[in-house]
């Protein structure tokens, strides 16, 4: 007798004993979506239909089906597996409650054997109001813990999140719709084993110089006593084990050595192969990836004061990446199609690294493997954001189960980099009226969950770092992580949420940055989804229901005014905050990375969005580029130039008051993030708004490998009150590796010209080729199309007697020839937004 399992999955009824609402729903699911599907509710993001399906989430519901099961389905030990249930809800079979579930980031394993019959089954899963829930918890807690402000977007009352474990942005936040969802997303399974079922498989790994001695430890859950066969295979090894095992969990360890391994590498510098680990119990069969690489956190003192830098395979690797969300606030679409897309855009955009947000979610199994497959790293918070959040028994022992099976899990990916304790958490006790007036309770709270966060990543997976908090400073160092920038990880949020210039960005110098971001809109197309013609106003109750930044859409414009002339209409607004967006984070960045070694690492806030909103992400909600993903694959070349002004001189006006900074010094740092030293080719020119140029600086440069250095320093009285620098570097053969520039005064300062702009089309096999050209300099010329997918560059400078190519990548399975594009391109740039 084998092991078998009896897929639950499928259509299930769906009701709610206080509504007059019967329709059906595929679990895994969630009930939006079947509401959707069957023309009951309205879609959640048009308009402002957020509020017209709020009584969804203030609904009981219950899910039912019956389901068959034969003599030979149920004669041994049975298991129901149910995971991802969100989130608090009773499950019966054949009428008998059998499982209370309350932690939607949590698999149950549920002994249920004797109790399912020959023939037809009866499962049922009712489901409560979380918010009511929650409510009644706070209410009921020995002290207040408030929630985050967050929630109380667009008039929103809130919800106390910090006491129910489901994704925090469930209940909206400051980009997000607030549609509270129900149902069940993870496997749902009646598994027969013989007498043991696997719980989890870990991988450990001690690199030697011509082999990796792998120690594989696994898990099982025995039924009764007796004798078991256990099996993995990897590399063409077998190991084959009789064991043991006694009632309740087992462990056992088997060690394999491979012999000259192919190490793994995040991308951009090296090849990601992947080892397949087959793990059987007498039929039942897992399998898993692993990547082989020695990764570290380097935390040790040095000049400055402590490094915070990520070192895999003996190299000190740059950081390049940003903040990852959920794919979409309703759980049914999140599929792999979804995510595969969004991380490939990743990779596309030079980026190796991603920081899931402690707001959000566990991933599902596929994306761990496709950031394997990708070599995209992840910096890994659990699930704790913003707020403090209750350390009595109950409430430990949830979380306890919780992080024990999410690293067990997926401690065996190589892409995951670091366990991170929660997003904010102790930061804001300095938030809320409640936490200000008793720090001392507050802080002891937060140390209760927070120590055994970190206790149990030591035992459980002891070869990853435990880093308390993002930001922080260090373990049990509870100071300020927002404005320190000597050690540990930053979050730097005052040129957005303090309206500080692009140039603030320059008077910090973090070790990792890993949150920091600006605003824009979601581009026009995404807007003609959710908002009709006459709502597309900035300050339209529409507009302003899409964008959940208190002041954001204010915040947006007063940065416009301060940088470019006044957009002429409303397209022409949504393109330009997509320009300044990119140029607020393209500042951050390309100084930060030229200050390297001292900062290794630059996560932006944030990659995607989890609707059609006004956001800080780089991709349009559905995976659309935004304008700052472009300028991030330029700005995370591994071979980069950037400018950096130095010695700012203060001019005043006729009062003495200070009125503008301007540079003394334009420094050129080339930054390479290679493990190879590296040539190039820089020429550097002077350019005049209206058109023509002269070289300032041309010549090679040796950098070495993981390094930063100065090439040269153009003074800033070179340039005339009409020119700006563009320079552009070349390999040892003469091809281009990038192209750069800077401007020593705001945009609107300068006469741009009319440029009469070019297009050709041409196919290079598969390949669509776009060349641009034109009579004038143009600034961030962007060319759009209707297809799904992305060019190889967008807002470029053109300049005269230069032509850009651009070739074109089709997204989600889309194949388009040159000549269909070439129906629906537009080009547009900064000369045309007024």
């Amino acid at each position: 007798m084998t092991y078998s399992a009896l897929d639950l999955s499928g259509t299930f009824d769906l009701s709610s004993p206080e509504k007059d609402v019967r329709t059906s729903i595929a679990l895994p699911g969630d009930v939006h979506t079947a509401l959707l599907a069957a023309e009951i509710i309205p879609d959640p993001y048009f308009g402002e239909n957020e509020k017209a399906v709020m009584w969804v989430n203030r609904t009981p519901w219950t899910v039912e089906r019956s389901f068959t099961a034969s003599a030979a389905d149920i004669d041994a030990y049975l298991t129901l597996t149910l995971s991802e249930i969100d989130c608090i809800a009773t499950v019966r079979l054949n009428g008998e409650a059998i499982l209370d579930a309350d932690n939607a980031f949590v698999r149950y394993d549920i002994d249920v054997t004797g109790k399912v019959r020959e023939g037809e089954n009866h499962l049922k899963i009712e489901f409560a109001v979380t918010r009511d829930i929650a409510r009644a918890r706070a209410e009921a807690h020995p002290f207040p813990i408030p929630f985050t402000k967050n929630y109380q977007t667009n008039g929103l009352e809130g919800v106390h999140m910090n006491f129910v474990r489901k994704a925090a942005c469930h209940a909206g936040w400051d980009w997000g719709i607030c549609l509270m969802p129900t149902g069940v997303y993870g496997t749902m399974s009646l598994r027969k084993s013989r007498l043991a079922r696997q719980e989890s498989v870990e991988v450990a790994q001690a690199h030697g110089k011509n082999s990796v001695e792998l120690t594989i430890k696994t898990r099982l859950f025995a039924f009764a006593h007796g004798e078991v066969e256990l099996q993995h295979e990897i590399d063409g090894q077998t190991i084959t084990d009789k064991v043991v095992v006694t009632k309740g969990e087992n462990v056992f360890t088997h060690n394999v050595t491979i012999g000259e391994p192919r190490l793994w590498w995040p991308a951009g510098q090296g090849e990601q192969p992947l080892y397949e680990l087959v793990t059987s119990l007498e039929g039942e069969v897992t399998r898993r990836k692993i990547g082989l690489r020695k990764l570290e956190w380097v935390v040790e003192p040095d000049e400055i004061d402590h490094t915070f830098k990520c070192r895999i395979n003996g190299r000190d690797i740059t950081m390049m990446g940003a903040n990852w969300i959920p794919a979409d606030a309703i759980p049914s679409r999140i599929t792999p199609a979804v995510v595969r897309d969004l991380l490939e855009s990743a990779k596309a955009a030079n980026m190796n690294m991603l920081r899931i947000w402690g707001g959000g979610q566990y991933e599902p199994d596929f994306f761990y493997e496709l950031c394997d497959e990708l070599g995209l790293l992840l910096w890994h918070d659990f699930m704790f954001a913003c707020m403090s959040y209750p350390s009595d028994r109950k409430f430990l022992d949830s979380v306890r189960n919780e992080i024990t099976q999410q690293v067990r899990r997926l401690s065996h990916h190589a892409s995951i980099a670091l366990w991170c304790g929660d997003n904010e958490v102790i930061g804001s006790l300095s938030w809320y009226p409640e936490t200000r007036a008793a720090p001392e309770r507050y802080v002891a709270n937060y140390d209760r969950l927070n120590s055994m966060l970190g206790n149990i990543v030591e035992d459980e997976d002891p070869d990853r770092r435990f880093w308390p908090s993002s930001p922080s400073m260090g373990y049990l160092d509870f100071s300020d992580g927002w404005h320190a920038d000597t050690r540990g990880d930053t979050h730097y949020w005052d040129v957005w949420h303090s309206a500080k210039s692009f140039e603030a960005y320059r008077t910090v110098n973090p070790r990792f940055a890993s949150e920091f971001g600006f605003q824009s809109f979601t581009s026009m197309n995404i807007v003609e989804t959710f908002a009709e013609e006459k709502d597309r106003n900035p300050s339209s109750p529409v507009m302003e229901n899409h964008q959940r930044n208190d002041g954001g859409n204010a915040r947006i414009l007063e940065t416009m005014c301060r940088y470019f002339r006044f957009p002429k209409n409303f397209e022409q607004m949504v393109f330009l905050s997509q320009v300044q967006q990119g140029l607020a984070i393209k500042t951050a960045i390309e100084h930060w990375r030229s200050t390297k070694p001292r900062c290794m690492g630059t996560l932006f806030w944030q990659i995607n969005d989890i609707w059609p909103v006004a956001s800080w992400s780089s991709l349009d909600y559905g995976g659309q580029w935004k304008l700052l993903h472009y300028m991030a694959k330029r700005f995370y070349l591994p071979v980069n130039v950037v400018a950096v002004p130095r010695e700012a001189e203060v001019r005043t006006n006729s009062r003495g008051l200070a009125v503008e900074s301007m540079p003394t010094e334009i420094v050129l740092k080339a930054v390479n993030d290679t493990a190879e030293k590296q040539e190039i080719y820089l020429e550097v020119q002077a350019v005049r708004i209206g058109g023509g140029a002269r070289t300032l600086f041309e010549g090679k440069a040796k950098i070495g490998p993981d390094a930063a250095k100065e090439v040269e320093a153009i003074k800033a009285r070179k340039l005339e009150a009409d020119e700006f620098l563009f320079f552009s570097w070349t390999d040892e053969d003469g091809n281009l590796l990038g192209e750069n520039d800077y401007f020593p005064k705001p945009y609107k300062a300068y006469e741009l010209a009319r440029p009469t702009i070019t297009t050709a089309w041409s196919q290079v096999g598969e390949t669509p080729v776009l060349t641009l050209e034109t009579d004038k300099p143009a600034l961030f010329v962007t060319a759009t199309v209707d297809v799904p997918g992305y060019f190889s560059d967008n807002a470029v400078t053109l300049l005269p007697g230069r032509k850009t190519v651009l070739t074109f990548t089709p997204r989600l399975g889309t194949r388009v020839s040159a000549d269909e594009l070439a129906r629906s391109l537009k080009v547009s740039g900064l000369s045309q937004t007024f």
